[in-house]
């Protein structure tokens, strides 16, 4: 029998969401009775082919470790960085070099199982790392360096895709892209974006459009109407309006 890798889950969740415009970080918004967070780990948690789950959130984050899914056995805590490589890395540092890292963002609640499967299945196939993404299809323009609000040129769409999360690497070969990135200073915006500086071209894996981040306001309502649809939650009847 052929032993299958193993895959720990790290989960980035120590920055703050600015663009949230909210007084809390947006991983602990509600959608239905729980936060964004807790939607995001049940996923992962109840997805076979993950084993654990490692969070790293602020050092000054209250809140996290008051949550259920925190007292979960198969979750585990680590104090993540200023920037989303640096926490990835300190995940990293709670991993196996011959075991896989999936690294997924906390505020994409409605990934959904069969995503992390295509994206599992199509990765060891090949054995190659690889991400979720999808194409994009609107018209994507290109803005002056001079002027950020006067268009320099259109792109060909044909060639862009819009990154998402999951993204599967070996562990060795993420700590090993992100230190080097990170200690020469390159712009890193994803996991990707570490090994494609490292020289490495990870596979683009067609995801679920619905597996969105959530990152403006208007989000929270996508997410909801997304995770009702998943019958994760049930959203309120007229009747619950009337009572609240």
């Amino acid at each position: 029998m052929i032993r299958k890798p193993s895959i720990v889950a790290v989960v980035p969740a120590a920055g703050f969401g600015t663009r949230m415009n909210s007084a809390q970080p947006k991983q602990y918004l509600k959608i239905g009775h729980k936060t964004i967070i807790e939607h995001t780990l049940d996923k992962l948690l109840t997805c076979e082919a993950i084993s654990r789950v490692i969070v790293a959130v602020s050092a000054k984050d209250p809140i996290f470790a008051s949550l259920t899914v925190a007292q979960d056995s198969r979750v585990q805590q680590v104090i993540g960085g200023d920037n989303r490589a640096d926490s990835v890395l300190a995940g990293l540092n709670y991993v196996a070099d011959d075991e896989w890292a999936l690294v997924h963002d906390a505020a994409r609640p409605c990934i959904t199982h069969e995503d992390i499967h295509k994206l599992i299945d199509q990765v060891f196939a090949v054995g190659r790392g690889g991400i979720l993404a999808m194409p994009i299809f609107d018209t994507v323009k290109l803005a002056s360096a001079a002027h950020q609000q006067v268009i320099d040129k259109t792109l060909d769409r044909n060639y862009l895709w819009a990154a998402a999360t999951p993204q599967l690497f070996t562990a060795s070969e993420l700590k090993a892209s992100l230190t080097k990135a990170l200690t020469e200073h390159a712009n890193i915006t994803d996991e990707a974006s570490a090994i494609e500086y490292c020289g490495g071209h990870p596979l683009l894996v067609l995801g679920r459009r619905d597996n969105l981040k959530v990152t403006r306001p208007e989000d929270l309502a996508l997410a909801t109407f997304y995770l009702a649809q998943q019958q994760i939650i049930t959203l309120p009847t007229d009747k619950d309006k009337e009572c609240e």
